[in-house]
């Protein structure tokens, strides 16, 4: 069976298809390129608008940027012209200033040359009067000159004497008020013993018959004794007493500690002298050490060196004038200390100054030279401070004192050996001093009479009326006070006072 005669249908179904389908496309074209254009034409219309939008606002801002610069330019142009007419102002005030300068400088200019014929002419009276006067007083002009010279000179000097006096008695007020309150309170803090313990150089015994024993059979215990000590043994009429004689206190305390020993074993004889002077001298080295410590501890002095130490102990059995030379170390280290924190300086140094400034004291019969200085160079060789060996050294004047501790330990070591019960003085020292105080003041011209009383702390001069004046009087007594403090060692201070009177006598007939 054929299927030819479907062919021809088929074909006009498939080119019928076709057709229907390219009309169903192109209609859709067709509207999708309607549609566009619909959509291309808003868009114009809107971009069109906001393109209208902008040149408006452009133009808007435009006026407004337009307006103000017109404004600020206005406004520069006014104060333009308010800076000119400013300007102008001070140029024509400028102007008349100098035009008044000017005037003022020709014033001037005539006015000095008016002063000038004035002074010339001042100058022709005044060389008329001079020659006057010298023809009325018989004097040339340069005597004239002399005399008046001489009586301003004199003023001159009497008004320097007051002004002295009154600021010397100012300052002296002062300073005395200051210095005392500062000491007194010092000493008072201290509180120590009047009268100083002394080292002991007699031995009591039991009973006269023990002298024979410790003399020995033909002397033999007394030579080994004072050969061992190397201290003399004075056995003589004095009742159940021993002397013993020594330069060196630390032997003599030896000594004396092993003959205590001795009496109270009652074994006497060369061997045990030997033992018991071993044992002594032990005893006595242990107790120079407690005592170096303990003046360490009591003064709050620290790291001194152990030889420092041992001196220090060993002043303890030294006097001098009969006050304990450790416990006028103390003394004196108490004393710069708290002097020291009243003023301000070093309270360490001050104190360690007042404690070690007699060291050389301990080795003075050793070395030759004044003990200061022995002690300053013993501290230098052990390596103390600079400031510290200075203070040592200046404390007797040795040297010049150049820093307040060091003028602290001299003033404090004063104070310490000066004050009531401190030392004891020989009686040809006071009076060598006392003479040498009144020398002192008679040697100045218009002196009459001088007087030392007071035990030597206070001279009184009497000076002749009809050669010295009040102004004089004053410079007598700072200069002799003056002298006396270079030429005089002395514990304290000295007052100088100069008297000065005028007696007016007449007689009634």
């Amino acid at each position: 069976m054929s299927y030819l005669w479907l062919l021809p249908g088929a074909v006009v179904g498939i080119v019928v298809g076709a057709l229907v389908a390219y009309v169903w496309v192109s209609g859709r074209h067709r509207r999708d390129e309607t549609a566009s254009l619909a959509q291309r034409g808003k868009l114009l219309a809107d971009a069109e608008t906001l393109r209208k939008e902008t040149v408006l606002e452009a133009k808007e801002e435009a006026h407004r940027i337009r307006t103000a610069l017109e404004q600020e330019v206005r406004d520069g142009r006014a104060e333009l012209q308010r800076s000119e007419r400013r300007l102008q102002q001070k140029e024509e005030s400028v102007d008349r200033k100098l035009e008044e300068l000017e005037r003022r400088d020709q014033g001037l200019a005539a006015r000095e040359q008016e002063l000038e014929k004035v002074e010339e002419n001042l100058n022709a009276a005044i060389a008329a009067q001079l020659k006057e006067l010298e023809r009325v007083s018989g004097l040339t002009r340069d005597e004239a000159r002399a005399q008046i010279l001489e009586g301003v000179e004199k003023e001159l000097t009497q008004e320097v004497a007051r002004k002295i006096r009154d600021n010397e008695q100012v300052i002296k007020e002062e300073s005395d008020r200051r210095a005392r309150d500062i000491l007194v309170t010092a000493m008072q803090r201290i509180a120590a013993e009047q009268t100083a313990e002394t080292s002991v150089s007699v031995v009591p015994i039991p009973s006269d018959e023990m002298k024979g024993r410790i003399i020995g059979r033909e002397g033999r215990n007394i030579r080994a004794l004072e050969h061992a000590t190397g201290v003399d043994l004075i056995i003589d009429d004095t009742p159940e007493a021993v002397i013993l004689s020594g330069f060196d206190p630390v032997r003599r305390e030896i000594a004396r500690v092993a003959l205590n020993h001795l009496l109270m074993d009652g074994r006497i004889h060369p061997a045990r002298i030997e033992e018991m002077v071993t044992k002594a001298r032990t005893d006595v080295q242990a107790r120079i050490r407690e005592e170096g410590e303990q003046a360490m501890f009591e003064t709050g002095v620290t790291g001194l060196h152990p030889e420092l130490v041992k001196l220090l102990g060993s002043l303890a059995f030294r006097t001098s004038y009969g006050q304990n030379v450790l416990t006028h170390s103390k003394e004196v280290s108490f004393l710069c200390g708290m002097v020291a924190a009243e003023i301000g300086a070093d309270v360490a140094l001050s104190k360690e100054a007042g404690l070690l400034h007699d060291i050389g004291k301990a080795v003075d019969h050793e070395v030759e030279g004044s003990h200061a200085m022995i002690g300053g160079e013993l501290l230098l060789r052990l390596g103390k401070p600079e400031k510290l060996v200075h203070a040592v050294k200046a404390h007797h004047y040795d040297i010049e004192p150049n820093s307040v501790e060091a003028i602290l330990t001299v003033a404090c070591d004063a104070v310490s050996a000066s004050r009531p019960g401190a030392r004891r003085e020989t009686l040809t020292t006071y009076i060598k001093r006392l003479e040498k105080l009144e020398a002192i003041a008679n040697s100045f011209e218009g002196v009459e009479k001088s007087f030392a009383i007071q035990a030597g702390r206070e001279i009184r001069i009497i000076v002749k009326p009809e050669q010295i004046d009040d102004a004089t009087s004053q410079i007598i007594a700072r200069d002799i006070a003056k002298r006396i403090e270079d030429e005089l060692s002395y514990p304290g201070q000295i007052k100088v006072t100069v008297i000065r009177e005028t007696r007016v006598i007449e007689y009634a007939k």
